[in-house]
This record gives structure tokens, C-alpha cells and sequence, in this order.
């Protein structure tokens, strides 16, 4: 691995690129986190990181970036996705072999735990986007506790209308979430629903992997 400081030079790649300025085609523009995953990816490269290397903690990346740990996270999974990198809970974003392929199986193909971890991967991207939504009364209009037992049904799709709920990742999530049922996944802890509900709603974006993994059983 170079010795050149990860934190330091993230920030540098790219420099000089100018912001893309307002044009009459807005809908042709990338996502924000997926120009960020671009730029990650180019730091990756211009760093020379070998697989195994790791990137810098999420609560840092973000703050060198200066982007939200919201689109910090859905910009994480478009790498995984991508087979750039691996995010490991407790490990961080560590770096895969770029030449190496990654072919997904069909998803009747999955096994339960695998269509779980993957689902794993998904919520807590999409809840990470939904507790960023800068309207703190809406989340709180969508999720607050009302005394009565929620489902998970209920709490995600009061998730999903935070964020952009035809995105590919959303997508991908309700594809995940539909061949689980199939198989006859569990229904989720209502305590552990709330909890999920209740850290989105405060935009407690560093509880929520332990909170989706709370209500997936894992």
C-alpha cells in the first residue's frame, strides 16, 4: 500500500474539476452520490490501493468530502455493487480486486441468509438517505411513535417516501425484500421496528446498521 495519507489526498482528486453549472438538461445530470462514487473510485485508482486497504472511517470520509454520511452511504454501496469495495459492519469500506468480477445470482438462486445480508446492505443505505431528509417535520410525521404496534411494512414504506423510491437501490431492495417473504423470512421484532423507526426519525445515522440488523434478526 503507498505511504501517501489517504485522508489527505481524497480530497485532491479531482481538483480543478469545475462544478457543472445549470443547463437546460437537469435530468441528464448524475446523482450527487454517484458522482461520488466516481470520485472515490478515482481515488482508489490514483492512490494505487491494493485490495484489503481500507478507506478512512465513514464519519471522517464524510466530513473530508463534505457531503452528508446520507450520500456518503449510497455512494459505499454503488462500489459494492460495482465490486470496487466490501463494506464489512465494524470494518469499514475495504478495497476488493478490481479485475475481479462479481456476478450476482438470480435471486431464486440466493439463500436466505444471502438474500439477508444483501438486504442488510440496502436498508441501511436507503434509512441512512431517509434520516438525512432535511425536513425534520416530516420525518417526525412519517415515523414518530403513535402508541401502536407498526409493522415493518408500514415503518419502510414511510421510509421509502423520504427517499427516491424508484431508484435502483430502492429497486433492488423491494426485489430482495419480496423473494425473502417468498421464502418464508420471519416477521421483524415490533421493538426492533421501532428502534429502526425512532433512529431515522432523529437522524441518527450512525445507529442505523445496528438497528437494521436488530430488525433483520442478523
Amino acid at each position: 500500500m503507498t505511504s501517501t495519507d489517504p485522508q489527505a489526498a481524497l480530497t485532491d482528486v479531482g481538483a480543478g474539476q469545475g462544478t457543472a453549472g445549470s443547463g437546460p438538461k437537469p435530468l441528464a445530470r448524475p446523482r450527487l452520490y454517484e458522482q461520488l462514487a466516481d470520485h472515490i473510485g478515482d481515488f482508489i485508482e490514483a492512490q494505487g490501493l491494493s485490495p484489503g486497504d481500507r478507506l478512512p472511517p465513514e464519519r471522517r470520509l464524510a466530513k473530508d468530502l463534505g457531503v452528508s454520511r446520507a450520500t456518503l452511504s449510497r455512494a459505499l454501496v454503488a462500489l459494492e455493487v460495482r465490486g470496487r469495495l466490501e463494506v464489512r459492519h465494524g470494518d469499514g469500506a475495504v478495497v476488493r480486486d478490481p479485475q475481479a468480477r462479481v456476478v450476482l445470482p438470480p435471486l431464486d438462486d440466493a439463500p436466505l441468509h444471502e438474500l439477508r445480508r444483501a438486504r442488510a446492505a440496502t436498508m441501511a443505505a436507503l434509512a441512512a438517505e431517509a434520516a438525512g431528509h432535511p425536513d425534520a417535520a416530516l420525518r417526525s410525521a412519517l415515523l414518530a411513535d403513535d402508541g401502536g404496534v407498526r409493522g415493518l411494512d408500514d415503518v419502510w414504506s414511510c421510509v421509502l417516501r423520504l427517499v427516491d423510491d424508484g431508484s435502483l437501490l430502492a429497486r433492488l431492495d423491494l426485489a430482495l425484500s419480496e423473494r425473502m417473504r417468498q421464502l418464508g423470512d420471519a416477521g421483524a421484532d415490533p421493538a426492533a421496528v421501532r428502534a429502526l423507526a425512532e433512529a431515522v426519525r432523529r437522524g441518527r445515522v450512525e445507529s442505523l446498521p445496528g438497528a437494521v440488523a436488530a430488525v433483520l434478526g442478523g
